[in-house]
């Protein structure tokens, strides 16, 4: 059976929808996950499994793939093991819940089912209500800050289980109300924002922090983000190189 859910990969401060395309089908059991995903991707396979068995679901010695499409834009970090997860489930037909369009899912799985918390889940819920995104399901130490996004229901979880007996209609689950930026803000410090908060784009990162720290000049070269459609209004730019 295939299944396919949403999550959000970012490249700077800039976001994709990423289609978590699950197939399983029989044949020698195997589980494989292509789309470029790094390192830290691919190692999702061991805690997807372990989550899942310690849910109490047995997982089917079967052929498991799934693709990270677009294919072409690589994947990075551990924020995609819970839409992996739930696409399995569904595809298992554990999840009867299938009508997801706009619906993302971002988390890291713990082996005992645990979803844990992401670095960039703000700016990955700012790009996903960009993209016509309505209902995010995020780790519940993410919620305070993903609250600050309005317009965007957020759905705070904090295990797998939960997850699926939310999508099947078997608990409730209360969900975070908009916080005006304003009062986050106050307890906010401006200087403390600093390239943490860049999801990606280590290299150039690297060079920008090399250049600080010796005093050297440091020239950025890149390409309007949409210029293509020639919108003076949206002059934001990827970097994509930096030199120093």
């Amino acid at each position: 059976m295939l299944s396919i859910v949403q999550t959000i990969s970012l490249m700077g401060l800039y976001g994709n929808l990423v289609e978590v395309q699950t197939d399983i089908s029989n044949g020698l059991p195997n589980f494989e996950i292509v789309g470029m995903p790094d390192v830290s991707v691919k190692e999702a396979k061991e805690r997807i499994r372990t989550a899942i068995k310690n849910t109490n679901i047995k997982l089917a010695s079967k052929k498991i793939l799934i693709n990270l499409a677009p294919a072409d834009t690589r994947k990075e970090g551990s924020s995609y093991d819970l839409p992996m997860a739930i696409g399995i489930l569904i595809a298992m037909g554990v999840i009867t819940q299938t009508q997801m369009q706009q619906t993302i899912f971002i988390g890291e799985l713990a082996l005992d089912g645990k979803i844990n918390k992401v670095t960039g889940i703000l700016p990955m819920c700012i790009e996903a209500k960009k993209l016509g995104i309505k209902i995010a399901y995020i780790p519940k130490q993410n919620e305070k800050e993903a609250s600050i996004v309005e317009g965007l229901t957020i759905v705070p979880v904090e295990t797998l289980q939960e997850v699926m007996m939310y999508l099947n209609g078997e608990k409730k689950i209360q969900v975070q109300p908009y916080t005006n930026q304003l009062l986050v803000q106050s307890e906010i410090d401006g200087n403390n924002l600093d390239f943490a908060d860049v999801k990606g784009q280590e290299d150039v990162k690297r060079a920008l922090e090399i250049a600080a720290a010796g005093g050297h000049n440091c020239l950025l070269v890149g390409i309007p983000r949409d210029w293509k459609n020639n919108d003076s209004k949206k002059n934001s730019y990827h970097i994509t190189r930096s030199y120093i």
